[in-house]
């Protein structure tokens, strides 16, 4: 039987956390480090070798782009820092360079995984990966808006005093701040949340905004977008047909196409199955489509580099 393989490129705060994560979650049978800074790569895989004791089974390394062979997913993490700050767009071209390097090495030795891509800005370089690599939209996701919704979904829990896994509440568009909730489907078990206009209004600014306050007070955030991940490798490794809100390329989805955005999808061992087309109210669908064309002008700014 095919040992499951996970490979996670970039060994910073999210690549570390990340391999941590589905390493205490047992999700594959090899789990490979690779960076830039070899001696960090080393540094992390034999840091979690020493627990093995407590847990058993999975083997870790840190490894180089050869180990990319026969690998299931490829995470790729790497990138520069947001800086305090600092918007996600305007990690885009310093980005871009790193990840043009990265695919082509992720290439050379594998053609039939599947590429999710977490760093920022993240649709955007989704959109990169899959005109750099030419796979099938399918095989190369982003994170998207499933870590938005999640933080989305924590704060209406909060404020309703409910469990976070009983709400649920999509936020699509871009990770980033043109991104919008959707009220119109938000319910608990069917019924209406019952909030008023300001209590929504916090409730979407403190999501929108929980990156900024998390760089502001410890200089990144990293956990809960490494159990985002987490999340998809699972749906991935276990052929769930999850609904989860990562990012893919739309066509003609709200009049919208051409573009990598955070909505549902249907994740199974294939990647992307399907998306699931929302219906959404006038205004949203307005604020979608703005989010979209942000995005596609993002894109444009990198067009000569995907030539």
């Amino acid at each position: 039987m095919k040992k499951s393989r996970i490979v996670v490129i970039g060994a910073g705060a999210v690549g570390s956390t990340t391999a941590y994560t589905l390493l205490l979650r047992n999700r594959m049978d090899e789990l490979v480090l690779i960076d830039a800074n070899e001696k960090k790569a080393i540094g992390d895989a034999l840091d979690m070798n020493h627990g093995m004791p407590f847990l058993g089974g999975t083997k870790v390394w840190a490894g180089t782009y050869e180990d990319c062979k026969g690998a299931d997913i490829i995470i790729i993490t790497a990138g520069v820092a947001q800086r305090p700050g600092e918007e996600r767009i305007q990690l885009l071209k310093r980005n871009v360079a790193i990840f043009d390097q990265i695919i082509d090495e992720v290439l050379k030795y594998n053609d039939d995984g599947i590429l999710l891509i977490a760093s920022n800005p993240v649709d955007v370089m989704s959109y990169f990966s899959l005109r750099k690599s030419r796979w099938p939209v399918n095989r190369v996701i982003g994170s998207g808006t499933l870590l938005d919704s999640a933080r989305f979904r924590y704060l209406i829990g909060e404020e309703l005093n409910i469990d976070p896994r009983s709400v649920h509440a999509p936020i699509i568009g871009e990770h980033g701040d043109s991104e919008l909730p959707v009220w119109s489907l938000s319910n608990v078990a069917g019924t209406e949340l019952g909030l008023n206009d300001e209590q929504k209004e916090r409730i979407f600014t403190g999501t929108r905004d929980a990156a900024y306050q998390i760089i502001e007070a410890k200089g990144a955030t990293y956990y809960a977008i490494a159990l985002a991940l987490d999340r998809i490798c699972t749906a991935i490794l276990q052929d769930e047909g999850a609904v989860l809100n990562v990012s893919t390329l739309l066509d003609n989805y709200l009049g919208v196409s051409d573009v990598y955005i955070g909505v549902p999808c249907v994740v199974d061992r294939g990647g992307i199955r399907n998306v699931l087309e929302l219906t959404l109210s006038d205004e949203e669908t307005a604020l979608f489509q703005k989010s979209a064309n942000k995005l596609k002008g993002l894109i444009e700014s990198i067009r000569d580099e995907m030539e």
